[in-house]
Order: C-alpha cells, then sequence, then structure tokens
C-alpha cells in the first residue's frame, strides 16, 4: 500500500510536483517598471452557454428543486450579460483608457462576433477559456479542444492566444501538457501565489499568473451572496496591503500582482456596475499601482529572470 501510494504521489502529472512549494519569504524581491509596486490585471469573462447542457450558474434555483432543461431563466441570465452588461463594460473600460484581459470561450468568437470583435478593436487582450462553457473534465479531446478554441481566436485577432484559464478553473492532470504544447505560455488556474510562478509540463515551463478567486464577482456576489459593495472594499483592501508589503522592510518585500475577474450577467448589471467603475478610478488614483495585461506581466516576470 504505502509502495502504491508513493507511486502515486511521485506522478508528476500532480500539481504539487508540476508547482514546485516556494515560500513567499524565500523568493527574491521584484520590482516592477517606472516604480510601480502593484500590477493590476483585470479580467473580464465572456462565455457561450449551450442552452441543451445543465447551465454552468444559476441565479433562480429551479421549481421543486429539480434541474430541468432547458433552462431557460438562467441561460437568459447570463444572455442579458452578453446583449447588455458587457457594453457596459466596455465603456467604463474605454471611457478610463484601460485595456483589460479577455478571458473568452472560443466559441464566443462565432456565436457572439459583435463582442469578440468589440473587445478586439478597444485593445483588450484574448486569453483562451475553453471552447464552450463546459468543465474542462467533460472534454473527450483535450487536445481538439485546444486546437479549436486557439483557432477560434486566432481568426479574430490575428494571432494565437498566449494565455489561458480553464472554464471554471478546471483541469486534469494531463491539461498543462496539452497546453504547453499547443503554445499557451501563461494560465490563471492555479491561484497560489501574490506574483508569477512555474509550472512544469512534459515541454518546458508555462507561467502561472496569480488569477483571483476571493477578487471575483462569482463567489463573492452569486454564490456567497455578499453586498455588492464588499467587491470594492475587498478589492481595495487587498490593494493596500500588497502595495505596503511591496515597500516594506519585511521578507514579504517586492511587487506583486493582484487581479480581480468579473463577468457581463453579473457586475454588469444597472445596480452594480457602479462598483466597477468606483473600483477603476480608486485604482488610477494611485501612483503605486499599474493597469497590465496577461501578457505584459508575463514577459516582464520572464525578464526578470526568476526561475522560481
Amino acid at each position: 500500500g504505502g509502495r502504491l501510494m508513493d507511486s502515486v504521489l511521485d506522478d508528476p502529472r500532480r500539481p504539487e510536483n508540476r508547482l514546485i512549494y516556494r515560500a513567499a519569504v524565500d523568493r527574491p524581491r521584484l520590482t516592477l517598471p517606472g516604480g510601480k509596486h502593484v500590477a493590476i490585471w483585470p479580467v473580464v469573462n465572456v462565455e457561450h452557454w449551450l442552452i441543451d447542457h445543465p447551465m454552468p450558474r444559476q441565479i433562480l434555483v429551479p421549481p421543486t428543486a429539480a434541474s430541468l432543461l432547458p433552462d431557460i431563466p438562467n441561460w437568459a441570465w447570463h444572455e442579458y450579460g452578453m446583449r447588455v452588461g458587457f457594453w457596459r463594460f466596455l465603456e467604463a473600460f474605454a471611457s478610463r483608457s484601460i485595456r483589460p484581459t479577455l478571458s473568452i470561450n472560443g466559441s464566443v468568437c462565432t456565436a457572439y462576433p459583435r463582442i469578440a470583435e468589440a473587445a478586439h478593436a478597444a485593445g483588450w487582450e484574448f486569453m483562451a477559456h475553453g471552447f464552450h462553457q463546459i468543465p474542462t473534465h467533460r472534454v473527450e479531446d483535450q487536445p481538439a479542444m485546444i486546437a479549436r478554441t486557439i483557432a477560434a481566436i486566432t481568426e479574430t485577432t490575428g494571432h494565437p492566444p498566449r494565455g489561458w484559464l480553464g472554464p471554471g478553473l478546471t483541469e486534469t492532470l494531463d491539461t498543462p501538457d496539452h497546453l504547453h504544447a499547443a503554445g499557451i505560455a501563461y494560465i490563471g488556474d492555479f491561484v497560489v501565489d501574490d506574483r508569477p510562478s512555474r509550472v512544469a509540463t512534459r515541454t518546458g515551463d508555462l507561467v502561472a499568473l496569480p488569477y483571483s478567486v476571493e477578487l471575483n464577482d462569482i463567489p463573492l456576489l452569486a454564490i456567497q451572496h455578499h453586498r455588492a459593495d464588499e467587491f470594492v472594499e475587498r478589492a481595495l483592501a487587498n490593494l493596500d496591503r500588497l502595495a505596503a508589503e511591496a515597500t516594506g522592510p519585511g521578507l514579504l518585500g517586492g511587487a506583486k500582482v493582484m487581479s480581480f475577474a468579473i463577468h457581463p450577467y453579473i457586475t454588469g448589471v444597472p445596480h452594480r456596475i457602479g462598483l466597477l467603475e468606483r473600483l477603476l478610478d480608486a485604482i488610477l488614483a494611485r501612483s503605486d499601482a499599474v493597469f497590465m495585461q496577461g501578457t505584459e506581466i508575463l514577459d516582464w516576470y520572464r525578464a526578470t529572470g526568476d526561475a522560481s
């Protein structure tokens, strides 16, 4: 039994073997360009929800607690984000000259071309988010799905995406190998640090960028049901602490990355969009933070020479 367990733990595909443990206090201090202390990585998620599948999330619990297909009310909840909420996001970012990273299902490029083309025209970076909004574990042929997603984004933007975020951050043990082999350079699924880390694959290292599961409107507003202004308070508290640590004498010093994630059907609604605008304005008013896209953070991190 012991030897069998050892062999299981030795599997190089396990996340603890791909992502070698590094204590934050043992990692070298990094510096951002221009004397900034925190790189802000806003991620907008746009997804294609298939009406013949169970909805990825529900706002309205089904009658008698029995999930029925098609699930029109929850499909429509999300569809509002694609018809209206996304355009509020576009205006909020464009009016402030901020270019976020777009986490996008490959099928959005053909199912909602108006959105994909508008985001591309605004200079948003496309980060691949699977082909449809279904868990990676349910995909029979991951390499084919990854290739199809990359091809769809390349068709819209003219170049392949460098980043990947699994739908619902889902991966199987083999996913990093498939992603790196397909040319992906960074991922957001390993939310383990306040700065980038390296994830080993069979063909070289991926870089894990610090995406967020707590500064994220799905768990915060749709699952935990906090008051909406908790999103802004939590994000600014997070930024205050990271900035203080970055310049402090302690072992946690050096530049950090802070992401926040939003979805058009949640934060893009009329009663919440003002929160995003407040958050963006509060960050813009600071001299110690800088908005960056995923690829910019990747290139900065690689240039530091940090191998940890």
